[in-house]
């Protein structure tokens, strides 16, 4: 992918990576897939709040992560 801004997307996935949801998108944005990339591990090492038996990082588009981030239902947390 070319030149673009990018984002780190956690996603919490059932046994075997089968099934994932995202579970949040990072605010950091970057400039390039590669610094998206390299800034996932640490990413991870933050992401143990969540219950899940596996916890991916993927690096987006931030443009379709601000689409998929409006499309989503919000949820009352009351």
């Amino acid at each position: 992918m070319g030149p673009g801004l990018f984002v780190i997307a956690i996603l919490g996935c059932a046994d075997g990576s089968v099934q994932c949801q995202q579970l949040e998108t990072l605010p950091t944005r970057y400039e390039s897939r590669a610094n998206c990339a390299a800034a996932t591990g640490p990413a991870l090492m933050g992401a143990t709040h969540y219950d899940f038996s596996e916890i991916q990082a993927e690096c987006r588009s931030a443009a379709a992560a601000g689409a998929a981030q409006k499309a989503r239902p919000v949820r009352n947390q009351s």
